[in-house]
């Protein structure tokens, strides 16, 4: 087995894990997400649902806004790693492209997993054209 493909596969795990606490009363679909650092550091998310669907938050936003709350430097992320507990590799919503496309660099590596294989793309090939507004230009009119 490659370097790559066991960093992956360690890394698939702890999204695996990080679905384990999935709160996923209504669709039962468990996904787990966990961003790599370049230090290695990781930090995960899960989905967490409410009865409400608009309000439920995917395993990828979950971990993003957590590393935002810890302090975490995002320009550190190498890479995001999504599970989802099936036999389809599923592609992220179009919410969590948008958030990953404002804290993430576009050349961020996203890779979803699934029980049987993995597919990668980038963020900017996730969002390209991304909506960006620029804070600080807009403060200093």
């Amino acid at each position: 087995m490659s370097e790559i493909n066991t960093t992956l596969q360690a890394s698939k795990q702890l999204a695996i894990q990080a679905s384990h606490h999935a709160y996923a009363p209504y669709s039962q679909f468990k996904v787990g997400a966990v961003l790599i650092l370049k230090t290695g550091e990781t930090i995960t998310g899960c989905n967490v649902e409410n009865v409400s669907y608009g309000l439920s938050n995917c395993a990828e936003r979950t971990a993003i806004f957590r590393a935002v709350a810890q302090g975490v430097d995002l320009t550190q992320v190498d890479r995001v790693i999504i599970y989802t507990p099936s036999d389809r590799v599923y592609s992220p919503c179009g919410a969590c492209r948008q958030v990953m496309a404002e804290f993430l660099a576009a050349d961020t590596a996203v890779i979803s997993t699934c029980d049987t294989r993995d597919k990668t793309w980038t963020v900017g090939t996730l969002l390209p054209d991304a909506f960006h507004f620029d804070i600080e230009d807009y403060r200093a009119k």
